[in-house]
C-alpha cells in the first residue's frame, strides 16, 4: 500500500515539501476510503478538515424541494474540496458523494495554517484553487442559464474531452435536464451531420458545426 507521504506529494501542493515538512504534514493527515455512492459530507455539516481527493471522481450537489439533485461540479483526483467553506468558516453549501470507488486525505486545516501559510509555494496554489473554482462558477452559470439545452450539450462536449464517455444520466443531470431531453437533441445533432454513433456511443463528427451552435 503507498504510503501517505508518497500520496500527498503526487498532489502538486506538496510536491516539493522537504522530508521534514512532509513527516510534519503527515503527523496531522488521514487518509479514508469510500465506495461508490457514499457520502463524503452533507450541505449545512461544519467543515473541519482540508480535504484532497486522491482517487475517484467525486460529485458535488445540491437537492431541490422535489429532491432532484442539481449537480453542481464533478471532480477528478487530486483536488482539493469545498476550501471555500473551509476557509470562510461556513457550512457546507452542498453535498458531496462518490460516483466510484475512491479516497481523501484530511488535513487538520488549524494545524495546517500554523505551520504551512507562511510557505508562499503552497499558499499560492491554495489560492490558484480558488480562482479555479470562481471560474468553473462562471462556467456552470453562463452553461446552463445562458444557452438552450442544445447549445448547452454542443458547448459541453466540445470543451469536456471525457463527456461523450460518462453515462447518459450522468450527463443529463449535470446539464440539468431529463435523460428524455438529453437523447432528443443527440438525435437533432447527428441529423445535422455533427456527432455519430459508433458502437453505442456518440463521437464528434464536425466539433466546428457544434461550435456555431453557442458562439
Amino acid at each position: 500500500m503507498m504510503k501517505l507521504a508518497d500520496e500527498l506529494r503526487k498532489i502538486s501542493f506538496f510536491e516539493n515539501l522537504d522530508a521534514k515538512e512532509m513527516e510534519l504534514l503527515c503527523s496531522f493527515s488521514t487518509k479514508k476510503s469510500f465506495s461508490e455512492g457514499e457520502i463524503l459530507f452533507y450541505e449545512k455539516e461544519t467543515p473541519k478538515s482540508l480535504i484532497l481527493l486522491t482517487a475517484g471522481v467525486l460529485k458535488v450537489y445540491k437537492t431541490d424541494p422535489k429532491n432532484n439533485e442539481i449537480v453542481l461540479n464533478r471532480f477528478q483526483q487530486d483536488s482539493l474540496i469545498a476550501e471555500v467553506a473551509l476557509f470562510e468558516g461556513i457550512p457546507y453549501p452542498a453535498s458531496a458523494s462518490f460516483d466510484c470507488d475512491g479516497s481523501v486525505v484530511e488535513i487538520n486545516f488549524e494545524k495546517f495554517k500554523h505551520h504551512f501559510f507562511d510557505n508562499p509555494e503552497i499558499t499560492f496554489k491554495l489560492f490558484k484553487s480558488l480562482s479555479d473554482k470562481i471560474k468553473n462558477l462562471e462556467k456552470i452559470i453562463a452553461l446552463n442559464i445562458v444557452l438552450d439545452s442544445t447549445a448547452r450539450i454542443a458547448k459541453y462536449i466540445c470543451d469536456n474531452g471525457d463527456a461523450l464517455a460518462m453515462k447518459h444520466s450522468q450527463l443529463a443531470q449535470y446539464l440539468h435536464m431529463t435523460p428524455e431531453t438529453l437523447s432528443r437533441v443527440f438525435k437533432k445533432l447527428v441529423v445535422l451531420d455533427l456527432v455519430e454513433k459508433v458502437s453505442n456511443k456518440y463521437v464528434i463528427k464536425n466539433r466546428e458545426g457544434l461550435s456555431v451552435l453557442f458562439e
